[in-house]
């Protein structure tokens, strides 16, 4: 890996770390997804910085539960903020936690069914349990 003059990592670097897609970084960048404005190197190229990285897996988590993007953005307009708004963004992201947590229990119910046939069909047939 090579960082550009120890100035940050590159687009294809920072999806590299990330483990997105470059144009899905640009997307971010483009909707306004970011903390803060990404840096460019004198001919325009996008620099990423640690603080960009760990905001990108931030959205990332947010995304993998299910938040919409209308609320990502919400939430990156009120950290851009900074401080005075903590209770709303405490409120967003207990909203979003409390349909995780709906989610999370659906997904464990659906779990047991699928373990219960399971279980069943292994009583009728000679394959053990795995």
């Amino acid at each position: 890996m090579t960082t550009m003059a120890n100035e940050g990592l590159t687009i294809a670097e920072a999806a590299d770390r990330t483990g997105l897609t470059t144009h899905t970084l640009r997307y971010y960048e483009r909707d306004g997804l970011m903390l803060a404005e990404v840096g460019r190197t004198s001919a325009g190229h996008r620099v990423y910085t640690e603080r960009d990285l760990t905001w990108l897996v931030m959205l990332t988590r947010l995304r993998a539960t299910g938040m919409p993007i209308r609320e990502i953005s919400a939430y990156a307009a009120l950290c851009r903020a900074r401080d005075g708004n903590e209770d709303e963004r405490l409120a967003l992201l207990r909203a979003h936690r409390r349909r995780v947590l709906d989610q999370l229990a659906e997904v464990t119910d659906h779990l047991g069914a699928i373990d219960n046939k399971i279980g069943l069909y292994e009583s009728r047939t000679s394959t053990s349990p795995r």
